[in-house]
């Protein structure tokens, strides 16, 4: 049955997830996670597919940079989720750091054959508006000239809702992760269904 149903969506997938606290679990229970939610939705959907969650708290696009090479060898993934901005945009970090970051970890997923997803993020307004909005269209641009599908913004739905996050202001609670995966969703699902 399972055998018959995954057939429709070709051969077995690997999914790599690459990210920040956002996408590690922080703070909240181990499977409580968007990543892990992503991982039993693929199931229950009897999509084959295995979900790596390379993601580490604190990490910045370059940290992604540096580590993605061995995780490309090492997974050699179908799919690759870049989930990956927000701690250089904590820390006020130049964009055009963060861009071209970006953008290289997309040639070389594509360079090895795997599909990537953007998961955009937006900056708290206190950031100044130039910096917000450079920050934000940072991730449409790259998505744009990679042909990379994006998700507009991961914590929509999130984001204007305080009684959502833990005590810090910046970590959405386990609550919150359906709806990040439900924004995440529509943009992943339809790489499952190619090559």
């Amino acid at each position: 049955m399972l055998a018959a149903s995954a057939s429709a969506y070709s051969a077995p997938k690997t999914v790599l997830v690459l990210g920040d606290s956002l996408s590690a679990e922080y703070g909240i229970a181990r499977g409580a996670g968007w990543v892990a939610l992503l991982e039993r939705r693929l199931q229950a959907e009897k999509f084959a597919a295995r979900v790596v969650n390379a993601s580490i708290s604190g990490e910045t696009t370059i940290g992604g940079r540096t580590r993605l090479p061995a995780l490309l060898d090492q997974h050699r993934p179908d799919i690759v989720v870049i989930e990956l901005g927000a701690n250089d945009g904590l820390r006020g970090l130049p964009v055009a750091a963060a861009d071209a970051n970006l953008r290289a970890m997309v040639k070389m997923a594509q360079a090895r054959q795997a599909r990537v997803v953007l998961v955009g993020m937006r900056m708290p307004p206190n950031y100044g508006r130039a910096y917000t909005e450079s920050f934000f269209n940072m991730f449409k641009k790259v998505a744009q000239d990679t042909g990379s599908p994006l998700v507009p913004f991961m914590l929509e739905g999130v984001a204007d809702k305080p009684a959502l996050f833990q005590q810090d202001r910046l970590h959405p609670l386990a609550a919150a992760h359906p709806v990040i995966l439900n924004n995440i969703w529509p943009h992943f699902a339809p790489l499952l269904k190619k090559r």
